[in-house]
């Protein structure tokens, strides 16, 4: 497994980092114990050392289910979010000094770790990043020796910006070849404030396996019925042809393509992954293959097949 700096923190870290939201069930539907320990036991095997992970994640049972697997397993790196306050109904962000001083002394219970490696602000809005107080307070942290680094995951460019601006140690953000734009909107912040990038939602939910045809159903419990309507999906459907012409050679499917677009991207640091099953994340380490993952020559030209068909790369 090749590492990568995580940004202006003295960590390295594996390319591939294992994301546990599709494990923990809230997403994708059940997924039993024994087969998350399994993915997990398989991460640390395949030389993965970057987990993703965050409060709200089973409420809090995936922090718990790595705490365990992790311990004794060698040197690990966890990043974990908080900002969201399960107690009240329905749930709620809050980004208050209390409730996020609250929020991290039970995640770092739950992970039994004496130092937390990364803690994000979970998807905050633009007002909330507007205070202060919430970057101050995980800084506070870092000064005291509680937390290795801090960020965001942001859930738009205005929000990676806003983080970049305040000088965190990195940022999480969305990042595949359907939405390249929020990267590529901040990428000269990034190179500018030398923070580390995880990129997720590599596969977009899925769609860029190339696997499901147009009129692919999900069950009620799959977040993904209710992110496309039916024209929409069609759409992203036929928009997987943009990509078919890379498949060559070592780059063998069309998930090989969307992971080998993630880290033919310098500035990310670590594509974090959402398998579900073993046999799912030894597909994913197999087909993300090796450097050199796609030339340049060969990006500027899926740049152009991209915007023909509809995808907006970048904010310019």
């Amino acid at each position: 497994m090749r590492k990568r700096p995580l940004g202006k923190t003295s960590l390295e870290v594996s390319e591939l980092a294992l994301g546990t939201w599709g494990l923990s069930g809230d997403g994708y539907g059940p997924v039993s114990e024994a087969e998350v320990d399994r993915v997990i036991d398989r991460a640390l095997a395949v030389g993965i050392d970057l987990f993703d992970t965050a409060d709200v994640y089973g409420r809090g049972e995936m922090e718990r289910r790595l705490g365990k697997r992790l311990k004794g397993a060698g040197p690990t790196f966890v990043v974990t979010k908080i900002g969201t306050d399960l107690d009240e109904l329905p749930a709620k962000k809050r980004f208050d000094p209390a409730h996020l001083r609250t929020a991290f002394e039970r995640s770092q219970e739950r992970l039994d770790r004496d130092v937390v490696d990364v803690v994000l602000l979970h998807n905050p809005t633009v007002a909330a990043m507007r205070s202060k107080e919430p970057l101050a307070f995980l800084r506070d942290l870092k000064q005291a020796g509680k937390i290795r680094a801090f960020g965001v995951s942001a859930g738009s460019a205005d929000v990676a910006r806003s983080a970049l601006r305040d000088e965190v140690d990195l940022i999480e953000i969305a990042y595949n070849a359907f939405l390249p734009g929020d990267l590529h909107e901040v990428a000269s912040d990034v190179s500018e404030s030398g923070a580390g990038v995880l990129a997720r939602s590599v596969l977009a939910h899925g769609l860029l396996a190339g696997q499901w045809s147009p009129d692919r159903e999900f069950y009620a419990d799959d977040h993904r019925m209710h992110r496309w309507n039916r024209d929409e999906f069609r759409t992203r459907i036929r928009q997987l042809d943009a990509l078919r012409p890379l498949i060559s050679g070592p780059v063998v499917s069309l998930r090989s393509v969307a992971l080998r677009f993630v880290l033919a991207n310098n500035i990310v640091s670590s594509a974090v992954l959402g398998p579900r099953s073993v046999a799912q994340l030894d597909q994913l380490v197999r087909e993300a293959g090796m450097p050199p993952y796609l030339h340049f020559t060969t990006l500027a030209e899926l740049s152009g097949r991209l915007k023909h068909a509809g995808i907006e790369v970048s904010a310019g």
